[in-house]
C-alpha cells in the first residue's frame, strides 16, 4: 500500500492539464468538502489578479482568463465529488496549425533547437526524447499557473468559511526593496491575510512601501530597456490557523515541508524561507526564539513571530509567514550564450514572447499553491466531509485550546 492512500478521502489534491499556446487549460479537483459556496466570480477575480503587474509582456494583452466548471458543483455549493473546469486560451487561434493535435500541417513549421539558459528547454528535450524545444516550452511555461490559481482558490474558499485567509505582498523587485517590514503590516495582519493582499494590489507591483514601488517601476522599465528581466521576493502570510496543525511524527506530515515544496514548485520560485530563517542563522538562540507569555484573556501570547507560525513543523497559532525567493525570467530580448542541438555550433539564446517582471503575479500564485495545503492539514486533523460539520469540529478545537490555557 503506497504511504498515504488511507487519508485520500480526506484530502484535496488536484492536477492540471494542457498546454500554454493550446485550446485550453483543465483542472480536476478532488477532495473538496460538500457545502462550500463556489461561484465562477470568484475564481475569476484570483485569476485576474494573477494578470496583474507592471512588467508583464503582450500574452496578458490578449488573454482574460475565465473559468468555466463543468462538474461537482450544484446552486453554488460544492457536492464532495470532484470539480473540474477549464480556461481556454484565446491565443489558441493564432497557433491551431503549430500547436495541431493530431494532423500534421502541410506547411513546414520550424523546429525549436536553440535552448534558453535557465529555462526547460535542454534537460526537457533530451528527457522525453523530442527532436523540438516546442513541446517543452508548451507545459513549462508559467502559463499552467493561471490552472493552479483555479484550482487552489476552491481550497482557499474553503478556508475563508472557516476564518483561515490567505495573502501577499511583494518586498523586492531586483535591488529595489522595502528597508524594512512596511508599518502597516502588522495591522493588516490584525484583519486577515486577505488584506494585506487587497492593500498589495493597489500597487502596480504589489508593494506596501511606497519608495520601493517607485523604485521598483524604475527598475522595471531599465531592465525592459536593456532587454533584460528582473525577480524578487513575495512575503506570504497565512492568518487564523489554529495551533496543531501538521504533525512531527513523520516526514511527509510536516507542515513546513509541505507548504515549502507548493511553493517552490512554482515556475521561478528558487528559495524558500520561513519567518526570518536566513537572519535566524545568524544570531544566537536567545535573539530568535519566540518566548511564550501567558495571558487569562488570550492565552498564550508572543511579542515575536521569527518562527513564520511554525515549530516543530506544526503550526504554532501564529500568523504563518513564507518568504519566497523569484528568479528573473529566462527569456531574454539581449540573449545570452547557447548552441543548435542539430548543428552543436555555438550561438545565442533565442527569444519566446516573455514578461520583464512576473513577481507581482507569482505571488497570487503562491497564494493559490499552499490554500490546499493547509485544507489539508485542517482536514487531517478534524476530518469532515461537508462544511457544517468540518466548522463546528473546528470551533470545538479552538475551544478546546482556549481551555489548556484557562486556570
Amino acid at each position: 500500500m503506497q504511504p498515504g492512500i488511507l487519508l485520500f478521502h480526506i484530502m484535496i489534491r488536484y492536477f492540471t492539464a494542457g498546454e500554454s499556446h493550446g485550446p485550453a487549460l483543465s483542472a480536476i479537483v478532488e477532495g473538496v468538502p460538500a457545502g462550500v459556496p463556489v461561484t465562477p466570480e470568484a475564481i475569476n477575480q484570483q485569476l485576474a489578479r494573477r494578470q496583474q503587474g507592471y512588467g508583464r509582456g503582450g500574452r496578458m494583452k490578449i488573454e482574460t482568463d475565465k473559468a468555466e466548471l463543468l462538474s461537482g458543483v450544484r446552486f453554488g455549493k460544492t457536492l464532495g465529488s470532484p470539480i473540474a473546469l477549464v480556461i481556454k486560451n484565446r491565443d489558441w487561434e493564432n497557433w491551431t496549425t503549430a500547436m495541431n493535435q493530431f494532423e500534421q500541417p502541410d506547411e513546414e513549421i520550424a523546429k525549436i533547437t536553440i535552448p534558453r539558459p535557465g529555462h526547460a528547454d535542454l534537460a526537457g528535450r533530451i528527457k522525453y526524447g523530442f527532436d523540438d524545444i516546442r513541446p517543452v516550452i508548451e507545459r513549462s511555461s508559467a502559463r499552467e499557473t493561471a490552472a493552479r490559481v483555479a484550482a487552489g482558490t476552491l481550497a482557499r474558499i474553503f478556508l475563508k468559511a472557516l476564518g483561515i485567509e490567505i495573502g501577499s505582498y511583494v518586498s523586492a523587485i531586483g535591488s529595489a526593496k522595502e528597508g524594512a517590514p512596511d508599518p502597516q503590516l502588522a495591522a493588516l495582519l490584525g484583519e486577515g491575510g486577505e488584506a494585506i493582499s487587497r492593500q498589495a494590489d493597489l500597487s502596480p507591483v504589489r508593494m506596501l512601501d511606497a519608495g520601493a514601488e517607485a523604485d521598483a517601476l524604475a527598475a522595471i522599465d531599465a531592465a525592459k530597456e536593456q532587454g533584460d528581466t528582473l525577480g524578487g521576493i513575495i512575503e506570504i502570510f497565512i492568518t487564523g490557523v489554529p495551533l496543531g496543525f501538521g504533525s512531527y511524527v513523520q516526514h511527509d506530515r510536516r507542515l513546513d515541508a509541505e507548504l515549502a515544496a507548493a511553493i517552490i514548485s512554482i515556475q521561478a520560485i528558487k528559495g524558500v524561507e520561513i519567518g526570518t530563517a536566513f537572519e535566524n542563522a545568524g544570531k544566537p538562540g536567545s535573539q530568535v526564539h519566540d518566548e511564550f507569555h501567558l495571558s487569562l484573556e488570550s492565552g498564550v501570547e508572543r511579542a515575536t513571530n521569527r518562527a513564520g507560525g511554525l515549530e516543530g513543523s506544526m503550526s504554532s497559532g501564529q500568523s504563518i509567514h513564507l518568504r519566497a525567493a523569484m528568479k528573473p525570467i529566462s527569456s531574454l530580448i539581449s540573449p545570452l550564450s547557447s548552441f543548435d542541438l542539430e548543428t552543436l555550433q555555438p550561438t545565442p539564446s533565442r527569444f519566446e514572447r516573455s514578461d520583464t517582471c512576473a513577481v507581482p503575479a507569482a505571488g497570487v500564485v503562491a497564494e493559490a499553491v499552499i490554500a490546499p495545503v493547509i485544507a489539508n492539514a485542517l482536514l487531517a486533523k478534524l476530518g469532515g466531509d461537508h462544511l457544517e460539520e468540518i466548522l463546528q469540529r473546528l470551533n470545538l478545537y479552538r475551544e478546546s485550546i482556549r481551555n489548556t490555557f484557562r486556570a
